[in-house]
């Protein structure tokens, strides 16, 4: 069985087969779950994280029907999946990878090629379906902040390669998704400076300095401080090599 996170919430059979888990709530435990796979967790915290401040007159019994249910639709769709959901005390425990595992193992291979496969598993933003649920939101924000470190090393790397209008392009967006993400600039300034863009580099330097200045009270880093004073005095070493003579690895919308 198969499942994905890297976006609206999946599961599939190992033959790539659509599985249906049918009902809000059964979805929602299986989400909770994934979130912490390989880990019990408690039923009390289930049923807060299910039902809140209005739980059922049965909140246990509650809980068994919607377990239940999910393992009826993974054993519907796989014989023997069933038993991916575990009965653990004090709750229950799902045995399962999922896409965020095969990133975080492409990312830390750290070459151009599996850094871009990596990020071509994401479908969207993490548990999309479930954006707005606390039981896992640390879990969405810690994928989010993996995928930003990774768009990052990408660039970094394409730039070292002579990418350098390519990535200015490409980080463009996520800059202005992510406008006080000092290393996400930095790289940005970079190519733009690289790719003969010295005018645009200092504008984008002034922007995150007032923005900075604004909206936190704070001043640049010490690393961009430096970075400008260097794109100030043109600096030959951040031309970087050759710019490179055709598209390649593009970096995917953030």
């Amino acid at each position: 069985m198969r499942f994905g996170v890297l976006g609206p919430l999946a599961v599939t059979t190992d033959a790539g087969e659509p599985v249906t888990v049918p009902g809000v709530k059964v979805r929602a435990l299986l989400a909770d779950l994934l979130a912490n796979r390989n880990q019990v967790v408690s039923a009390d915290r289930l049923i807060d994280d299910l039902w809140g401040d209005d739980p059922p007159a049965n909140p246990a019994g509650a809980l068994q029907v919607r377990v239940s249910q999910l393992r009826k639709a993974l054993n519907d769709a796989e014989p023997g999946a069933r038993d991916l959901v575990e009965s653990r005390p004090p709750g229950y425990l799902l045995r399962a990878t999922a896409d965020a595992d095969r990133f975080a193992e492409l990312a830390a291979a750290g070459d151009v090629a599996r850094l871009t496969e990596a990020l071509g598993l994401w479908r969207g933003e993490p548990y999309a379906d479930f954006a707005d649920s606390e039981y896992v939101r640390a879990e969405t924000i810690r994928l989010t902040e993996q995928r930003l470190a990774v768009l990052e090393r990408l660039a970094d790397a394409r730039l070292a390669r002579g990418e350098h209008d390519l990535v200015a392009a490409d980080l463009a967006e996520l800059v202005a998704r992510h406008p006080l993400r000092e290393g996400l600039r930095a790289l940005h300034l970079r190519a733009l400076y690289a790719a003969g863009r010295q005018t645009e580099a200092l504008e984008s330097y002034a922007d995150l300095r007032d923005r900075l200045a604004d909206e936190l009270g704070l001043d640049p880093g010490p690393e961009l401080v430096a970075l400008h004073r260097r794109i100030l005095a043109q600096d030959a070493d951040l031309t970087g090599p050759p710019r490179a003579a055709r598209i390649r690895n593009s970096i995917p919308p953030g």
